[in-house]
């Protein structure tokens, strides 16, 4: 069980391979963080911002998960409205 509330039914073959990206990321917790936020955002990103997603899903879970709790702070290639708003998800 991957923990997703989100069924992949009526989703594009690029949206399903990013959620199931999201929900199977190596480590647990980062598929809760990335995973819920996949689940309630997936069906209505744009084109141009699931590729920016699809890259922030590409960063290694280490320096992925300082980045959204504050460890480190993001690299600027990567702080994009994408990102902004993964961290806003988890905010409220």
């Amino acid at each position: 069980m991957t923990g997703s509330t989100r069924s992949s039914d009526g989703l594009d073959d690029r949206r399903r391979r990013v959620l199931y990206r999201a929900w199977h990321r190596g480590t647990r917790e980062m598929d809760l963080v990335v995973g819920r936020f996949t689940d309630a955002v997936i069906a209505d990103l744009s084109e141009s911002d699931l590729t920016e997603y699809e890259r922030l899903l590409d960063v290694p879970d280490p320096e992925l998960y300082a980045w959204i709790i504050g460890e480190y702070p993001v690299d600027p290639d990567y702080d994009s409205p994408v990102f902004r708003r993964l961290m806003a998800f988890h905010e409220g």
